[in-house]
């Protein structure tokens, strides 16, 4: 009986685990999309950045739910690469993971722990400036900030060449942690193979597509 409750616990801890995911897989879609008006010049960047940083549906039910997603995703992570290191007590002699696993899937802690940390990066960068230009300065609303402010942050070739290594290592989690969300939710039918194929693309398209913004911001400043 005992083993059965850790067993559904750890199944249901998979699910939401999974669930979280696919909520921050959609977050990080739009937050792409955002992004990449950039690229065509400030007016649409502007307009929607200000759009997403003053409607409150956004700003007092949306952020606080990614905020929780984010940290909960990140937590659950922790705690199921703690459970299945926990379950295998005694090591193996010999363990060539490579053979029955990819790098991605096998590693998904350590490129999980370098996208939180890019992410602590990018509050520290924006969404802190933004709570306190709002909320504590009181700063006169200025609806074209957001262009010149997004461009300033890739001047340094530092801090620009790690928001890119960060997204490589975001598609290789990515990579494993798309399908592996909807494995543990249970969709498995005839829409799985296509699916997959999704997931992939998406691990690849995405991530490129931030790199691309930054180094263009970097080289056109």
């Amino acid at each position: 009986m005992a083993k059965s409750a850790v067993l559904k616990s750890s199944i249901a801890r998979k699910v939401t685990m999974a669930l979280s995911g696919l909520f921050l897989i959609v977050f990080l879609a739009q937050h792409f999309f955002i992004n990449s008006l950039s690229v065509f010049g400030p007016d649409a960047f502007n307009e929607v950045s200000h759009f997403m940083g003053y409607n409150p549906l956004v700003q007092y039910i949306v952020q606080p739910i990614l905020i929780f997603a984010v940290v909960f995703h990140f937590i659950m992570g922790f705690v199921l690469d703690f459970q299945n290191r926990s379950s295998r007590p005694i090591a193996y002699a010999k363990y060539n993971g490579a053979v029955s696993a990819s790098w991605a899937s096998r590693n998904m802690i350590i490129s999980g722990s370098v996208v939180l940390a890019f992410i602590a990066l990018h509050l520290y960068d924006f969404w802190f400036p933004e709570m306190v230009y709002k909320y504590v300065d009181a700063s006169p609303l200025e609806a074209t900030r957001y262009y010149p402010e997004l461009v300033h942050k890739f001047v340094s070739p530092v801090r620009t060449g790690l928001y890119c290594l960060s997204f490589v290592l975001l598609a290789l989690h990515l990579w494993h942690g798309f399908n592996s969300s909807f494995q543990s939710v249970g969709f498995n039918n005839k829409y799985s193979k296509s699916l997959h194929t999704l997931g992939y693309a998406f691990a690849i398209v995405v991530p490129v597509g931030f790199i691309f913004i930054a180094l263009f911001h970097h080289f056109n400043h």
